[in-house]
């Protein structure tokens, strides 16, 4: 069996050590969308503890019947230019975060439209960042062929990761915070963000 994936927004260190993992990767494009998944949700560290960011989307008629690559993102309010502001109030004072900021920055400028195009696009930049060039195939699923690893991306549930604890921001306030999204480690870990998530063990 295949294991096929669903892109999500700003992964977290379980799906990104999952990811770099594999010798090939493949993106899962006609499944339902589900609500409540880190599909258009990820977790950040910010002053007050963990921070839940969201991506508005469009609700059609029948959300539940949406496929992956036609939900589009509701851009009725100024989310991008609050998700930005989230992230640099949360990173500003990491050891990293001026140093990955020009190539961020203009995700929340430009406006997106379709959800799985903008993750994809957010995700392909990340791993160039860390130097893990990504190349993934786009494919249709088939329950014969194809094993969907949707646990990655619900919210509800947790995957058992042996997550080995590094310095963040507000760590010496909150406490240190497991399995945000790749941006805490990109931030605070930077140029060893990738050598980092080849040792988590599942």
């Amino acid at each position: 069996m295949t294991a096929v994936l669903c892109p999500a927004y700003l992964p977290n260190i379980t799906y990104c050590s999952w990811m770099v993992a594999q010798q090939e990767l493949y993106f899962v494009q006609d499944t339902h969308f589900q609500k409540q998944t880190y599909r258009n949700r990820t977790e950040l560290h910010g002053a007050n503890g963990k921070l839940k960011l969201t991506i508005p989307i469009v609700h059609a008629k029948n959300t539940l019947h949406q496929k992956e690559a036609d939900v589009q993102i509701a851009n009725t309010t100024a989310w991008q230019k609050l998700h930005w502001k989230s992230i640099c109030s949360a990173y500003r004072s990491s050891p990293y975060f001026e140093f990955y900021e020009a190539d961020l920055a203009p995700f929340y400028s430009t406006k997106a439209t379709l959800l799985m195009e903008f993750n994809l696009t957010l995700i392909k930049k990340i791993m160039e960042l860390i130097e893990f060039p990504l190349s993934y195939t786009r494919v249709d699923y088939d329950k014969d062929i194809h094993e969907r690893m949707d646990i990655l991306v619900d919210a509800k549930k947790k995957i058992a990761l042996e997550v080995t604890p590094y310095n963040q921001v507000f760590e010496n306030k909150n406490g240190f915070i497991a399995n945000l999204s790749i941006l805490d480690l990109l931030f605070n870990l930077g140029p060893n963000t990738l050598s980092y998530l080849e040792n988590q063990v599942p």
